[in-house]
């Protein structure tokens, strides 16, 4: 059985200070709770060092710009309390999360006198998908909930009520007996699976579909530099369903996905071959400071 996350030894950083583990509460009545007033980062460490952490921390402050609160914090002191926690749970490998989020200032649908508030929370954290079955490609269901239109929700925001589809489309595929699910966006074109970006392979080049309805990656904007290092072109564009039949490989990319390669979604089949296999190894070699021999 999972350990439960409110009851663990270790700290959290909490709004300038680090607290012991299971004292990092809020009041039942936070805004974030009943309002979905909060936005999040998920980011790794290897070997002691958070992948690309300024810019998840950037990201951060940003989506709560987008939500309409600003973070006392500057993107340095937001690094710093990361690493803080990274180092009060002497953890070298780990997955850390940082969340923001309006306070119990102010209840109800307005939120003006609501405080912003910060917590950075760090575990160890293995591989997203099962690793035997991630070597084969996992399998993904068709999700029965689509990403909203730009003009209905803030689609550029890392904001924790975009992901409630996202659960429920997972819990739907898995009760299905897949992996997780691939996600179409209002229009009906391939977006995304429920926490990772999109990558198909055909004749040499890669495909990704346009971030404009879901969260351009960092993990996805990595892999596009590597690519483009290697000289394999990238394409980005709007992909329908039904071109799926002609890709040949399909993988996923995310900070806790990492570089999963897929076999299945839906109808459609897929093996990982030469260019996932590629871009998985330049991705780990990246992350863990290893030199990428392009």
């Amino acid at each position: 059985m999972v350990q439960p996350y409110d009851d663990r030894d270790g700290f959290i950083w909490m709004d300038g200070e680090l607290r012991p583990w299971r004292d990092a509460n809020v009041h039942i009545l936070t805004h974030a709770m009943h309002y979905a007033s909060s936005v999040f980062e998920g980011q790794r460490a290897y070997n002691g060092v958070i992948f690309k952490l300024s810019q998840h921390s950037e990201r951060l402050r940003r989506s709560a710009g987008i939500l309409g609160f600003d973070l006392p914090w500057s993107v340095e002191e937001i690094d710093n309390a990361c690493n803080a926690v990274l180092a009060a749970n002497d953890l070298t490998d780990a997955y850390v999360r940082p969340v923001a989020w309006r306070g119990s200032e102010q209840m109800g649908v307005s939120a003006q006198q609501t405080k912003p508030h910060l917590a950075i929370a760090a575990w160890e954290w293995g591989k997203y998908f099962d690793e035997e079955k991630a070597e084969k490609g996992i399998r993904l269901d068709i999700a029965p909930y689509r990403r909203p239109a730009p003009h209905t929700a803030p689609v550029h925001a890392k904001a924790a009520g975009l992901y409630m589809i996202c659960t429920m489309s997972k819990h739907h595929a898995e009760k299905r007996g897949y992996d997780d699910a691939l996600m179409f966006d209002w229009q009906g074109r391939v977006a995304e699976a429920t926490g990772a970006n999109a990558f198909f392979v055909r004749d040499g080049k890669l495909f990704t579909p346009t971030a404009d309805v879901f969260l351009n990656g960092i993990t996805r904007q990595t892999v596009i530099e590597l690519a483009e290092k290697r000289g394999i072109e990238v394409v980005e564009k709007r992909i329908w369903p039904e071109e799926l039949a002609d890709f040949e490989e399909f993988f996923l990319t995310g900070s806790a996905a990492e570089v999963t390669f897929v076999s299945e979604a839906g109808p459609w089949n897929f093996a990982p071959g030469a260019i996932s296999r590629q871009m998985r190894q330049d991705y780990d070699d990246l992350v863990n400071q290893r030199v990428v021999n392009f």
